[in-house]
């Protein structure tokens, strides 16, 4: 009987689940991204070594001091919290109507922004520190090692954890219900609520939730095997440095006929 309704339920409802994973899909993506620019920017900051005295390390630790309170305070409040508070506060307090669509992506935005900071941070240490010096001891600024000898490195290090984010997001993108966004989930409620098959309706949700989150690990891991390279790189090299006397001969032999 529930297969049965299961199938009903799609039959009749399938352009709401299809509007709802592609509302979904478009606010993970935008926000992924977003969001990882905000930590790249956040995490270079981080990491730029503290002057001695001055006005600039004086600078440099207040700006410091406000992007850890905002590390802590998004990585330590559901994003359902901050969504309420950010979508109807800002009617509140500065008169901003702001649209549904658009907060929804500042919310995923600041919220993976803060999680990638970290992230990111973690990513530029774990780079030898002797990268770091040779760069500064032929005139490098911090910036510069950072675009042309770190972060080549260190994305490549945070490539799994960016990913796990962006499954993260697809997921979390459920809570943003709250402010009426049709993602997903929301769809999925109101579908339940119009047939009365809570089970079956969120069966198929859950069911397309896992397509998504699947399809995209696939995909992400094949682009970490492909930014590995060939995986017999190394064993051909190794055969390149070894020469058995056969190959000498056959060597010397299309040698001296090429003489000839």
């Amino acid at each position: 009987m529930s297969f049965d309704w299961m199938i009903k339920i799609v039959s009749e409802n399938w352009p709401m689940f299809l509007r709802g994973a592609g509302m979904t899909l478009f606010i993970s993506i935008i926000g992924t991204i977003l969001g990882f620019i905000i930590g790249l920017i956040v995490g270079i900051i981080r990491t730029i070594p503290m002057p001695e005295r001055g006005g600039k390390r004086v600078t440099l630790k207040i700006i410091n001091s406000i992007l850890g309170i905002y590390i802590e305070v998004f990585r330590g409040t559901p994003m359902i919290v901050q969504a309420m508070v950010i979508y109807y506060g800002s009617a509140l307090l500065f008169g901003i109507d702001m649209n549904k669509l658009n907060a929804a992506i500042l919310i995923v935005s600041i919220n993976t922004g803060a999680y990638m900071s970290e992230i990111v941070r973690g990513g530029i240490i774990s780079v030898d520190k002797g990268q770091f010096e040779a760069a500064y001891a032929i005139g490098m600024t911090h910036f510069q090692t950072m675009i042309n000898v770190v972060l080549p490195q260190a994305i490549r290090n945070i490539l799994p954890a960016i990913g796990n984010e962006f499954v993260i997001n697809i997921k979390d993108t459920s809570v943003l219900n709250v402010i009426a966004v049709s993602e997903l989930f929301f769809q999925t409620k109101s579908i339940s609520g119009i047939n009365f098959r809570y089970f079956e309706t969120f069966f198929v949700a859950s069911v397309l939730y896992f397509v998504m989150t699947f399809t995209v690990t696939r995909i992400l891991r094949y682009i970490e095997r492909k930014m590995d390279g060939p995986e017999n790189y190394i064993m051909y090299a190794n055969q390149m440095q070894v020469e058995t006397p056969e190959d000498t001969l056959r060597r010397t032999q299309s040698v001296n006929g090429n003489n000839r």
